[in-house]
């Protein structure tokens, strides 16, 4: 949709605040930007730890490799500010993979925020899983209005195995946890920002959390 950024709102629906997407040099960050556009609302990329604890919503995405962004994380200190955040948080592809304990990638040591250990898909299957895959099983707000089975975006090799925590699930070779919550944070394996209509409705319901 084509906008002035003048006409977009800077603050979700809720009111509260600003929305930040956390930069640290490891995210698929213009996508997410140019959906939350389309919603009507502008987000700021901030690695100021300032910013993001006053924002009203926060979003951690992620691409690439594991131990790489988490190296970046620990250079400018987001390790420790992130798990500590009381507002929403979403998590995002790789960034939903390092706010559990652990990831195989790499041999790297989460953020801790979800209990559950992030392990590789095996040789049985082809990796990465790219394309549509379907979510159901779906539990909270982020997936209000949202239909059983629908279909989502998803680039990936690592997986977060089913567990308590989670609150969408996928089957590719085995059933998996496609999303997962716990207190104020959020994450979806996969790219609410590349799933069409369904995704930014998802991405939409994050933005209402209170």
């Amino acid at each position: 949709m084509n906008q002035d950024t003048t006409q977009l709102r800077s603050t979700p629906p809720s009111g509260a605040g600003g929305i930040v997407i956390i930069n640290y040099g490891a995210g698929n960050i213009q996508s997410i930007m140019f959906a939350i556009e389309r919603l009507g609302f502008k987000a700021v990329l901030s690695n100021n730890p300032e910013e993001i604890l006053a924002a009203d919503k926060v979003i951690f995405p992620g691409v690439g490799e594991a131990s790489y962004a988490m190296k970046k994380l620990k250079e400018s200190g987001l390790d420790s500010l992130i798990p500590t955040l009381k507002q929403p948080v979403l998590g995002i592809c790789l960034g939903m993979q390092l706010m559990c304990k652990s990831t195989e990638e790499g041999n790297t040591e989460g953020l801790g925020i979800f209990d559950v250990d992030v392990i590789k898909f095996t040789p049985k299957v082809k990796v990465p899983q790219m394309g549509w895959n379907q979510i159901y099983d779906l539990k909270s707000d982020l997936f209000k209005g949202i239909q059983e089975n629908e279909f989502m975006y998803l680039v990936h090799s690592f997986y977060a195995p089913y567990c308590d925590e989670a609150i969408a699930t996928t089957n590719y070779e085995l059933e998996y946890a496609s999303a997962l919550k716990k207190d104020n944070f959020y994450g979806t394996q996969f790219h609410p920002e590349k799933s069409g209509v369904v995704g930014e409705k998802i991405l939409e319901n994050f933005l209402k959390i209170p």
